[in-house]
């Protein structure tokens, strides 16, 4: 008796859809060409600031503002004080010295505060972080009566350490708000095996925490150096010559006679610089701070 043997049915390749292969690489080339889109969008106004700093006064003061217009440097002269004007270096010495030092002291203040509440265990702080981010909200304008009158009756108006003082305590609730949850981060067995060492809290402070969270403190480091040489409100109020900021020598450009456009960018693109170098500088270890802990 003949006994039929039956092959096993062939099984089909998958048929591959070649669409779908190809919708990653367009969707990300898209991603890219929005990306340099909104790149050069943000760049553009520095660069026609930057263009417009290199006119002369009439070639600025064109609409629409010609292109092709003749270069020269005397809006950078005029500024420097070539003309016989005022010289920027005091001002632009007290806003480093206003931004650095309030930066330093802030750096002094917040990097415990943050330990405390991000390692040690502090009840109830998500209030304390709540309380420290809830100043931020109060208006400026509203402090400045009351902060111009206590300068006034204890002689610190035109001191420079006075916006020291005050661009201290503006960006140190923001800074333990940002290094706490850099901090979070820190694993505890490092600090528990310095401590078992003998190590005591500056020591893990100095030692063990910064060097882990150096990209956060750096991140922290830079928005709190920005916003201090970005301030305008109180330095206009409460310095007048000898303590007066690069902003508020910006403003005097601004006069009744007009608009000084050249002279105006190029003051404004000089006063940018330390910024946009800081930021420059400190660019890897700011997205690697802004970025720290968004990945489980």
């Amino acid at each position: 008796m003949a006994v039929s043997v039956k092959n096993p049915p062939v099984k089909s390749a998958p048929v591959k859809n070649p669409s779908v292969k190809g919708r990653p690489r367009a969707r990300g080339s898209a991603l890219g060409l929005v990306a340099w889109l909104a790149g050069i969008l943000f760049f553009l106004p520095i660069a026609w600031m930057a263009l417009t700093s290199l006119h002369s006064e009439e070639d600025a003061a064109t609409n629409p503002p010609s292109l092709a217009a003749s270069l020269t440097l005397d809006g950078y002269r005029d500024f420097f004080g070539a003309g016989g004007g005022a010289s920027p270096w005091p001002s632009l010495v007290n806003s480093a010295v206003a931004s650095v030092v309030s930066t330093l002291f802030v750096l002094v203040l917040a990097l415990p505060a943050a330990y405390a509440l991000s390692i040690k265990p502090v009840k109830k702080w998500t209030d304390v972080l709540f309380f420290f981010l809830s100043t931020k909200m109060l208006p400026v304008v509203a402090g400045l009566l009351p902060i111009y009158l206590f300068a006034k009756n204890t002689g610190m108006l035109d001191n420079i350490w006075l916006l020291v003082m005050l661009y201290t305590s503006m960006n140190l609730p923001i800074a333990v708000w940002m290094m706490q949850s850099f901090l979070a981060e820190v694993p505890r067995p490092v600090i528990e095996a310095a401590q078992i060492d003998g190590a005591r809290l500056p020591t893990i402070l100095t030692r063990v925490v910064a060097p882990i969270a150096l990209p956060g403190i750096a991140a922290t480091s830079l928005i709190c150096f920005i916003f201090s040489w970005n301030e305008l409100l109180f330095a206009r109020v409460l310095t007048g010559v000898v303590a007066q900021t690069a902003p508020v020598f910006l403003t005097g450009f601004i006069t009744s006679q007009g608009l000084f456009l050249a002279k105006v960018c190029a003051a404004s693109l000089v006063i940018s610089l330390p910024v946009l170098a800081a930021g420059f500088a400190a660019q890897d270890k700011l997205v690697q701070g802004l970025s720290l802990g968004a990945v489980k």
